[in-house]
């Protein structure tokens, strides 16, 4: 039952760190938009650039978060199998 946690965990932390990926996606994707609307006009490249860094932002705070959930499935898997008294052939493990 241990085994299962463990691979339970790590599975979902494969699964958070997929939100990173996609994050970091993104960010390319609308970096490559900003440069292309500052080339067609130039004189707008204030406002752009402010929503850009805005949107840069929010984006790169939710691959931080994926990273905590991560991290928090790979290294407190061991602390969630002790507090709920996995059974494990007939007795509680503790």
């Amino acid at each position: 039952m241990e085994g299962l946690v463990q691979a339970a965990a790590l599975l979902g932390a494969g699964i958070a760190a997929i939100g990173g990926a996609g994050a970091g996606l993104g960010q390319g994707i609308a970096t490559g938009y900003a440069v292309e609307a500052i080339s067609r006009q130039p004189e707008a490249k204030s406002d752009i650039m402010q929503t850009l860094i805005t949107g840069l932002a929010i984006t790169e705070s939710s691959a931080i978060y994926a990273l905590v959930i991560a991290f928090l499935l790979i290294f407190l898997k061991r602390i969630i199998t002790k507090n709920t008294g996995v059974k494990i052939n007939g007795k509680f493990k503790n």
